[in-house]
Parts: C-alpha cells; sequence; structure tokens
C-alpha cells in the first residue's frame, strides 16, 4: 500500500535552499576558537576560548546559559615563544582531560604547542607540562598554532597549522607529550594567501572527517573582504586519519580541495573555529564563533554557534536546532510514493532511534514504529522505506 505525503515537495524546495540559524545560546556567548566539551562525571558543558590565557565558561546544556569562570592558565605558561595563548582544543584520555594550546603572534610563524592536563576541567585546576617538542620558525613549511588532538584505533595524533603549508598531521607518543615524526601536510590550499586553519577532525562510522577554516578570520570591521573572502567553514574526508583527504568531488584536499559545511548567510558572518562534539540530545554538533552583523563584525564580537550535523550520502550537513513541525509525519511502516504517485528510489538512514526528546526536522519523517529516517538526498525526494520494529511511542 502507497501512502501519498504530498508536502515533500515543497518541504524538500526549502531545504535545498534555506541554511539553519545557529542553536539558541544564552548567557556568556562571547567566545572566538571555542573548544567544547562534557565533563562526564555530571554533564555539565565547558567553553574554553582564545582570551584571557584561556577563558572557561561553563553551562547545564550547549544552548546555556553560559557563566564565566575564569581563566584555565592564568600564570605565565612555560613556553619561550610568549603568553599569548591561542585556540585551546581540549578532550578526555582515560580519566584526564588534555588541553592543548597555542603560542604565537597575530602573523607570525614564531610558534610553539603547549600541553596542559586536568581531571575537572575547573579554572585554576590545569597543570601546565610546557611545549610538546611541536614549533614552528619563519621558513617553516607550517606554522604551529591550532592543535588538535584525534584518536585513531589506539594511535593518537595530533592536527596543527594555519597558513603557509595550512594542516599538518603528527603521531603523538603514548604518553601525548610529543610528536613521535615529522608532521606531514593533510590539507593546502594553493590560492592567494594558502587560507586554512583551524583543523578538526571527527570519526562518524568509517570516515574522517578533516573540518577546517578557510578565509580572514579577523580584522573584518576595519578590513572588510569581498564577499567569500570572510571565515568559511570547509571539510575533507578519508578512510584513515593519516588521509589521503578528498572533498565531495574527489578533488585532493592537498591541492585545493575542501568542500563547503557553513559559509556567511543572513545576519550570520563569518563562522569558523569550528569543533564536533557528540551531544546526549542533538547527536552530532557542529560548533563554531560567528559574528552577528545586527550587533557588530570586530574581533571582540564573535559569539558561540552551533548546530546538529546530518551526514546524508555520507558527507556533513547542518541542521537546524530549533524546528518546529507544522503538520504531523507520522506515516505507516510501508512504501510511499510521490506526490504524483510515483515510487521514490534511494535508501533510507537513521538519524535517531528511539526518536524521543527531539522534534523532527522538516526534511525527516517518523514511522509508525518510532523509527526516525530521512532520504539519503535531502534535497530531492527520493527514498524508500526499511521497517524495524520498535515499542517506541510516537511523539507527534
Amino acid at each position: 500500500m502507497f501512502c501519498k505525503v504530498f508536502f515533500w515537495a515543497s518541504s524538500f524546495a526549502l531545504a535545498a535552499v534555506a541554511v539553519p540559524a545557529p542553536g539558541r545560546c544564552s548567557g556568556a556567548c562571547g567566545t572566538h576558537d571555542p573548544s567544547l566539551i562534557r565533563r562526564v562525571s555530571d554533564g555539565t558543558y565547558f567553553l574554553f576560548s582564545t582570551n584571557g590565557h584561556v577563558g572557561v565558561a561553563s553551562a547545564p546544556s550547549i544552548a546555556g546559559p553560559w557563566t564565566q569562570r575564569g581563566a584555565a592558565l592564568p600564570g605565565p605558561v612555560k613556553l619561550p615563544q610568549g603568553n599569548d595563548i591561542w585556540a585551546p582544543d581540549v578532550s578526555l584520555v582515560g580519566n584526564t582531560y588534555h588541553m592543548y594550546y597555542a603560542v604565537s603572534s597575530f602573523g607570525s610563524q614564531n610558534s610553539a604547542i603547549g600541553l596542559a592536563t586536568s581531571t575537572t576541567l575547573e579554572p585554576g585546576s590545569w597543570t601546565d607540562h610546557g611545549s610538546i617538542g611541536l614549533s614552528s620558525t619563519p621558513g617553516s613549511p607550517y606554522n604551529a598554532i591550532d592543535p588538535n588532538l584525534v584518536k585513531s584505533g589506539n594511535s593518537y595524533y595530533l592536527n596543527v597549522g594555519s597558513f603557509w603549508g595550512d594542516i599538518y598531521q603528527a603521531q603523538m607518543s603514548t604518553d601525548l607529550t610529543r610528536p613521535t615524526n615529522n608532521p606531514l601536510n593533510m590539507i593546502f590550499n594553493p590560492i592567494g594567501s594558502h587560507s586554512g586553519e583551524g583543523s578538526f577532525a571527527f570519526q562518524n562510522g568509517n570516515y574522517f572527517y578533516m573540518f577546517w577554516s578557510a578565509g580572514q578570520c579577523c580584522g573584518l570591521n576595519t578590513n572588510r573582504p569581498p564577499p567569500g573572502g570572510e571565515y568559511m567553514i570547509k571539510v575533507c574526508r578519508s578512510n584513515a586519519v593519516t588521509g589521503p583527504y578528498v572533498d565531495q568531488n574527489g578533488v585532493s584536499c592537498t591541492a585545493g580541495g575542501g568542500t563547503i559545511v557553513l559559509q556567511s548567510h543572513d545576519n550570520i558572518y563569518a563562522p569558523g573555529g569550528q569543533g564536533v562534539i557528540n551531544d546526549p540530545t542533538h547527536g552530532p554538533v557542529l560548533y563554531y564563533h560567528y559574528m552577528n552583523t545586527n550587533i557588530g563584525i570586530g574581533d571582540g564580537q564573535t559569539i558561540l554557534g552551533w548546530n546538529p550535523l546530518s551526514f546524508p550520502n555520507g558527507w556533513p550537513v547542518v541542521e537546524s536546532a530549533n524546528s518546529t513541525p507544522t503538520t504531523s509525519r507520522v506515516v505507516p511502516t510501508s512504501n510511499i510514493s510521490s506526490p504524483s504517485g510515483a515510487p521514490m528510489y534511494g535508501q533510507w538512514y537513521v538519524t535517531l532511534f528511539p526518536k524521543e526528546e527531539t522534534l523532527l526536522t522538516y526534511w525527516e519523517v517518523e514511522v509508525s514504529d518510532g523509527l526516525v529516517l530521512r532520504p539519503a538526498r535531502r534535497e530531492a525526494a527520493m527514498f524508500s522505506t526499511r521497517i524495524i520494529p520498535s515499542v517506541t511511542k510516537n511523539i507527534l
């Protein structure tokens, strides 16, 4: 039996052109180069930023309300390059939180990566271990800033880089205090000033996704580039954390490849400095800083943005965190036809199971057994159903 769902045509047209707004953020939402992590002991969210010797804020949810907590590293750090601390990257390894950070000056290759650890994430609890032995000087192939730790199997790798040769990667020692090899190039933008920085690697399924920022990050209020020249978020992927990485068109990401995930839209300007967190409510979430053009585009006016991610066709797409269905979309577990009655082709994939707490976005459909699926191509109404028994009740 076929069930015609007439709203799909207009919904898919909207999905193809509309860019979802960032999720709600309340409280102290100011941030630059954010690193977002959820404490395992109590579920508290911590936000680390480039400012004030690594500014720290905390909140009960990703939406806030955020409260400023002070500085993670209030004293001098053990690096000769200075105390201007940038781009913290915080992750949990075993029972200890590791924060890799960079020390540099704007536009310089006199840079180095340091490490601090804590068991609680709280300001004042961090022990600074100083340099990890990864630094750069003028003439180096990379700039040793914007660190990001990623795990593959039992091994850890550190991504670094900004402009010059862009993104490089080194395998880390078992105690995570030293690289074990010379960094290798992962991402290179051959155009212009070679803008590429702020990498963040995230595993989803069989792929590693390398998110990175391209374009101009700063000084936008005094030296605004042509549209498209400001910060934006791109992605490349690989079957292995060590690459090779390609974009959605198969172009090598050491030869200029890179698929845009999020760029300026509406009043959202210059999104970048991104990371991805697995959130218990929203699933994979892309977080980033951006400027609201209704407020201002000065360097001190960047704020936290976030959007859930889906992976249709194996590539990340930003979704709305605030969707409210306008009509019921619960349908029987049967084949579904197009508005004209012809069967639709393609495949479903599971977005969330069971669907209990969050509302459906407008390109999702919930079958009557509670399983939530969406089409493989959200911009085209082409799909067929899968039936997976469930006792989960419908919420719509």
